[in-house]
């Protein structure tokens, strides 16, 4: 009897990650979904994010951390923690992927965003695999990746039309054409075309996906409250800061969630506006911030894709205030959603505390602010058509539980 056959189906899921939660957060609500599924499935997540461990993991799902790495301030790779050159890293992260991905032999691998892994770290074992035959294989993309200009370029540079072509059998994108399609907007050709599925935004059941017991779903504050969210936090000092100092409507607190990422100075100056402010709480960081936008009042965020997709499965109001560097991903997102009436929108640049505070005050006064959302034509329900689409990959994942 084959390995195969004495184990469970099991699914791998890869994300090279520098610094930041999101493609690990995306993962991992997919893991959840497909646990769900089928509970006697197993799961390994393989990413470059340590802080992977503390976000809760599904039943029947492990991690494997990769030794990490970052990018400067010019976008360049770098090692995050060792001193060692970034050739050395790289190659101990090709050589733990490729054990741990042949080890597993995975009948399914969702590869999110970089198709070869950084600095081709993902092509051993792909060709692994490939050869062995076992594996499905698929390319997670979020709906959005930069302006079209600047992603044909990166998508040229690193080869992803062929690495598609040639180990890849579907691609997935978590979004709805109507809002962004990408085949369209990059002019991606006929044999990325032709693999392309849609899920739909991974937004509705988020919640619920969500580990039981977590602290903040466990917990939460009692009176009414504004919640500002900064994605990772590396880059969301200044709409902290302003929001810090913008007045609350009256009977409401504000939360910030600075991020795991943000730097020591940046939180230890909200927290000392905290201090002289009783209405202002500061978190570095909770595990399940999707309960938290659930019962907020309203809701102001930066536009990355896990945040967005966590607002919209709400009728919380929001308000995007989304970066525009080293991507405009985040700004077109803003911009196409608020387009659909989803949210409200402001560049950075642009927002000041008395701006912030009229926002705030007339989006807590309608408690129908959001509803425009349960109405939507949108496709949100990315996570529930996750598992229909890998049952259609994958033989013995044919009955959805």
């Amino acid at each position: 009897m084959s390995l195969s056959e004495q184990m469970p189906r099991r699914v791998a899921f890869y994300s090279h990650d520098t610094v930041g939660l999101g493609h690990t957060r995306r993962n991992l609500g997919l893991a959840a979904v497909l646990v769900e599924a089928w509970p006697d499935i197993d799961v390994l997540i393989i990413t470059g994010n340590p802080e992977a461990t503390t976000l809760g993991l599904p039943a029947h799902t492990d991690v494997v951390t990769l030794p990490t790495i970052s990018k400067d301030a010019a976008g360049e790779y770098q090692s995050r923690a060792l001193n060692s050159p970034l050739s050395l890293v790289i190659e101990m992260r090709r050589r733990v992927i490729d054990g741990a991905l042949t080890a597993f032999e995975p009948d399914l691998l969702i590869v999110d965003k970089v198709p070869l892994g950084v600095g081709g770290e993902l092509l051993p074992a792909l060709r692994t695999l490939s050869a062995a035959g076992g594996t499905k294989i698929v390319l997670g993309l979020r709906e959005i990746l930069d302006d079209p200009v600047s992603t044909v370029r990166e998508w040229e540079a690193m080869g992803t039309t062929s690495a598609i072509a040639q180990f890849y059998d579907q691609v997935w994108v978590y979004g709805d054409q109507a809002v962004y399609d990408p085949v369209v907007e990059y002019g991606l050709p006929p044999v990325v075309a032709n693999k392309t599925v849609y899920t739909g935004y991974l937004s509705h059941g988020r919640i619920a996906a969500k580990e039981q017991g977590s602290p903040a779903a466990a917990s939460g504050p009692e009176s009414p409250y504004i919640l500002c969210l900064v994605g990772g936090g590396q880059d969301g000092y200044q709409l902290a800061d302003s929001f810090a100092r913008t007045q609350m409507p009256a009977g409401h607190r504000g939360i910030i969630l600075t991020g795991p990422f943000m730097n020591a100075d940046s939180r230890l100056r909200l927290r000392q506006a905290a201090t002289a402010n009783p209405a202002l709480t500061v978190h570095d960081f909770l595990p399940d911030a999707a309960a938290l936008v659930d019962r907020a009042a309203a809701v102001v965020s930066m536009a990355g894709y896990n945040s967005a997709c966590e607002i919209l499965a709400t009728a919380t109001p929001a308000l995007f205030v989304p970066r525009t560097t080293p991507r405009t991903e985040q700004q077109i997102r803003a911009r196409r959603l608020t387009d659909h009436g989803l949210a409200d929108m402001i560049d950075v640049d642009q927002l000041t505390s008395p701006w912030l505070a009229r926002w705030l005050a007339a989006a807590v006064q309608h408690c129908d602010h959001g509803s425009t959302r349960a109405k939507t034509t949108i496709n949100l329900a990315g996570l529930d058509a996750v598992p229909a689409l890998a049952a259609t990959l994958v033989r013995g994942l044919d009955h959805v539980a």
